[in-house]
């Protein structure tokens, strides 16, 4: 494993893990954990790819985005859109690059921003603003809720009103309390992070120029919205599939990472053609 640091324009330094060899993947990995939430993944494409994890920075221990005027400018997709392509400046092409949930729409927005550092995505479930904002007047509620010093009801609002898991099994995670710990620590993180797609707007107009080969992952037990969304980035991308993973949702990482990474590595030797493992050294 290695351990590496890369800076963006704005003088932020990008953590990043790089595991297995061979070809690059760069995964950026969904809002709600941190770097360490595909290990299972990763850990079984690594002998096939050299699989490299960003860290987000909203994610990061220690990242200050609790509230509005701690931060020195609000969180945009932009700025994780520049994480990623510092990143890509410390590998070597071809990059396939792989994001999950809300780590799928920063993704999507560093390939709008440099599609030639890619060699293809993999995107899946990012919740897209397609026909209507994905936080909405349910971020504003958490959001306040969150101020007024309640992350874990903040959190509730945000898995039941803007992921829209079904409210039973939202309170049932929140009931137990290594989860609704875990949870809590990146309630701000998770608020930003949706305030920040729905600064995107609603519509798809502006991927339509990207041809870049694209991979859109769903699973069949997904949130419905989840599904409509990815459907429509699907018709607006004039280069992609969509493949369903039976019996999934939205945490596939979790609930069946060998149907994941099979997805995952089928879609990035499809993009690399002929680039083998035995082409590239560790």
């Amino acid at each position: 494993m290695t351990e590496l640091l890369a800076p963006s324009p704005d003088g932020h330094p990008v953590a990043a893990r790089a595991t297995g060899s061979g070809p690059r993947l760069l995964v950026v990995h969904p809002g709600g954990g941190d770097i360490s939430s595909w290990d299972a993944v990763a850990d079984l494409l690594n002998s096939d790819f050299r699989v490299v994890r960003t860290q987000r920075r909203i994610y990061a221990p220690g990242a200050t985005v609790a509230l509005p005027h701690t931060l020195a400018a609000p969180h945009t997709l932009a700025v994780e859109a520049a994480d990623i392509l510092a990143v890509t400046e410390l590998l070597e092409p071809p990059i396939v690059l792989v994001g999950h949930s809300s780590g799928g729409v920063a993704a999507l927005e560093a390939a709008l921003a440099k599609p030639s550092a890619f060699a293809g995505l993999v995107l899946y479930e990012p919740p897209m603003p397609t026909r209507e904002l994905v936080g909405g007047e349910a971020v504003v509620r958490a959001r306040a809720v969150f101020e007024a010093g309640d992350p874990v009801e903040a959190m509730r609002i945000h898995l039941r009103d803007i992921v829209r898991f079904p409210a039973a099994e939202v309170d049932a995670m929140l009931a137990d309390e290594p989860t609704r710990t875990a949870f809590a620590v990146h309630a701000g993180a998770q608020i930003a992070d949706a305030e920040a797609i729905d600064a995107l707007g609603v519509g798809t107009d502006r991927y339509a120029a990207l041809d870049l080969p694209t991979v859109l992952i769903e699973g069949d037990a997904s949130p419905a919205h989840l599904r409509e969304r990815l459907a429509d980035l699907a018709k607006a991308l004039p280069n992609a599939e969509v493949l369903t993973l039976a019996g999934q949702g939205h945490v596939a990482h979790l609930t069946a990472p060998e149907l994941l990474a099979a997805t995952v590595r089928d879609a990035a030797r499809r993009f690399l053609g002929d680039a083998s493992v035995e082409s590239f050294g560790g």
